[in-house]
């Protein structure tokens, strides 16, 4: 199956929306063309240097589009709030929860060799369903 082109334009323009942007503003922002931009919207094909624009644009991760088009989400960035050059990802819920799960399984394993499956699962859902008590997840 091929780059969902469709699933793209969808989440370009949604999230286009939400942050209140026109198309020919957004593509101005990022040295753009509207005409590019209004292509990505429509499902049409444009060059992979174009999505580094769309990306900075929407305040996506780079690699976010293509993320997009293989089947997943992309992650959000925003400026951190200490007024330093770095940003804050927001990892799609989802996302975290495996990360953390696999996370678990790997340092169960990596601890204690001899747990059972059961007890790794276990120890996995517990964490979890610790983490989201504590609302981090």
């Amino acid at each position: 199956m091929g780059p969902d082109l469709e699933r793209l334009a969808t989440r370009v323009q949604e999230r286009r929306l939400h942050l209140r942007l026109g198309i020919e503003p957004a593509a101005r922002a990022v040295g753009m063309s509207k005409d590019t931009w209004k292509k990505v919207e429509a499902a049409q094909t444009v060059r992979d240097t174009s999505y580094t624009g769309i990306e900075r644009a929407l305040h996506w991760a780079p690699g976010s589009c293509r993320r997009i088009l293989a089947g997943g989400d992309p992650v959000i960035v925003e400026e951190s709030p200490t007024g330093d050059d770095s940003t804050i990802a927001v990892i799609p819920k989802h996302e975290l929860e495996r990360h953390v799960g696999d996370s678990v399984n790997a340092a169960a394993l990596g601890v204690k060799g001899d747990l059972t499956a059961e007890q790794i699962l276990d120890l996995n859902q517990r964490v979890l369903e610790e983490l989201r008590r504590r609302g981090v997840i």
